[in-house]
């Protein structure tokens, strides 16, 4: 095995069953079925975020992938954490929640929404949906999958990968059989998938959690977080991780599915600027400084996840489409 090539031996590429031990990140929202494809058919795992998918979108999104790639690629669900999923809000409680964002719908030209009656599938529904569709891996954030979900998933020989932003909820994720483990330093972009703690209170930087993690699991571990060349690679491997997850680096190229203007921010004179920041889902994500995160950044006047994340949702898409960032 030459020099060359010895990197791409791994643990991980034995276990995910893959030739470049390259991670697509699961973009919530922006993922595109296209740039998945592609990473797995150039000898990486693509990636597919399912947040917000009914089951019947699910196994839309399945066989798409399936009709351009043949290889293996994964599919990533949203542990409910902290009874997100039974958050509710009374109509008086709705209209409050929706008062702070009506500047950008009128800046968007949407009209604003009633109250749904829920705001999204159930993670059961489409945790049903991904055994059925039977990808070769289904990663978790956001929590340890239940025993239940971790032996169905294995029963019909499906690889599963958990996330971790500390060394503890990677031990957590180890303990329970979790195959693969991705260390997410708090460089890395999108949401903040914390269960144990606070976001806020377990933001480790990618280089300093890597070999701590690296240390005290028996599972494969995938450096994330900040890395976006060859240079960032090299640096994983020597610090005890076995593959890499990249984010932005693949959501600015033209096969995913972010709209302009963002791919263009991830790419232009202000590339690199980020903010950590409630304001869009309610949640701690780290994302692109806007008027949004800036002006409810300062305000506090944000609603909880998901019913944040749902509101802001009805403009995005919009937004995106018409070039306002």
């Amino acid at each position: 095995m030459t020099a060359h090539s010895s990197w791409r031996r791994t643990d991980l590429t034995r276990v995910l069953n893959i030739e470049v031990p390259i991670v697509l990140g699961a973009f919530g929202g922006a993922s595109s079925v296209e740039l998945t494809a592609l990473v797995s058919e150039r000898g990486g795992l693509g990636s597919f975020g399912l947040y917000g998918y009914s089951a019947a979108r699910i196994a839309d999104t399945a066989r798409d992938i399936r009709a351009m790639t043949a290889k293996p690629f994964a599919l990533n669900l949203w542990l409910p954490l902290d009874g997100s999923e039974q958050v509710q809000a009374s109509d008086e409680q709705f209209a409050a929640y929706l008062k702070p964002l009506l500047p950008y719908f009128a800046a968007v030209g949407v009209e604003p929404p009633a109250r749904p009656e829920a705001y999204g599938p159930s993670f059961e529904e489409q945790f049903a949906a991904v055994l059925e569709c039977a990808p070769s891996v289904v990663s978790f954030v956001f929590g340890v999958p239940p025993v239940d979900v971790l032996d169905s998933a294995r029963s019909r020989g499906i690889v599963t990968m958990g996330t971790a932003t500390t060394v503890d909820e990677a031990i957590a994720l180890d303990a329970a059989g979790v195959e693969v483990i991705v260390a997410s330093g708090s460089e890395a972009g999108g949401h903040r998938v914390s269960f144990l703690r606070p976001a806020q209170d377990s933001l480790i930087g990618t280089f300093a959690l890597v070999p701590q993690v690296a240390d005290a699991v028996a599972a494969p571990v995938i450096a994330a977080g900040g890395i976006v060349d060859g240079r960032g690679v090299a640096a994983a491997f020597a610090l005890g991780a076995h593959g890499v997850q990249v984010g932005s680096a693949f959501l600015a190229t033209r096969q995913s599915a972010a709209p302009r203007a963002h791919r263009e921010a991830l790419t232009g004179p202000a590339a690199g600027r980020t903010v950590l920041t409630r304001a869009m889902s309610g949640r701690l994500a780290r994302g692109i400084p806007n008027r949004i995160t800036a002006e409810l950044g300062a305000s506090g006047d944000i609603a909880p996840f998901p019913i944040q994340n749902w509101l802001t949702g009805q403009f995005r898409p919009t937004a995106g489409e018409r070039g306002l960032p």
